[in-house]
């Protein structure tokens, strides 16, 4: 297992109707060139979701599902680096709840508050893990020359 603290900056952002949730989150990683990024808290509502559901294999066996109604987003977590891991919770208007990793087509409904933690003292990268076939998050200790 590897890991390491480190000190935390808040970023935050709001999404209005008929933004992609995904890839504005990835785009706002990207221009601020943070490092360490991860999920802290959202709420909101989207009107479509993309997700691989939890029976996904490495040999492509995804069970995807493409969900087209008016859902509350109950929880939205993970990590933001270049191949993003975030997995989502929707709820709809019975509040019947579905979830899965998120693969895209986020579109926001009225809103989506994200709040943004980014370890300053880290590093978050990806590599293929042989035992889960998977690229997997690597925690590496940020060099205080980089930005």
């Amino acid at each position: 297992m590897a890991g390491g603290g480190s000190s935390l900056r808040v970023h935050a952002l709001r999404l209005g109707p008929g933004e992609e949730l995904f890839s504005s989150l990835l785009s706002f990683v990207e221009e601020r060139k943070l490092r360490a990024p991860f999920i802290i808290t959202c709420v909101g509502s989207v009107t479509k979701a993309t997700l691989r559901l939890a029976n996904a294999t490495a040999d492509n066996t995804n069970e995807v599902i493409r969900l087209q109604e008016r859902f509350e987003i109950v929880s939205l977590v993970g990590t933001l680096n270049k191949e993003a891991h975030l997995h989502i919770c929707l709820a709809d208007k019975d509040g019947k709840t579905v979830g899965g990793h998120v693969l895209g087509d986020l579109e926001v409904f009225t809103t989506a508050e994200v709040v943004i933690g980014e370890a300053v003292d880290l590093s978050f990268t990806r590599e293929m893990d042989p035992g889960t076939g998977f690229p997997e998050l690597v925690v590496h200790p940020r060099h205080k020359d980089a930005v």
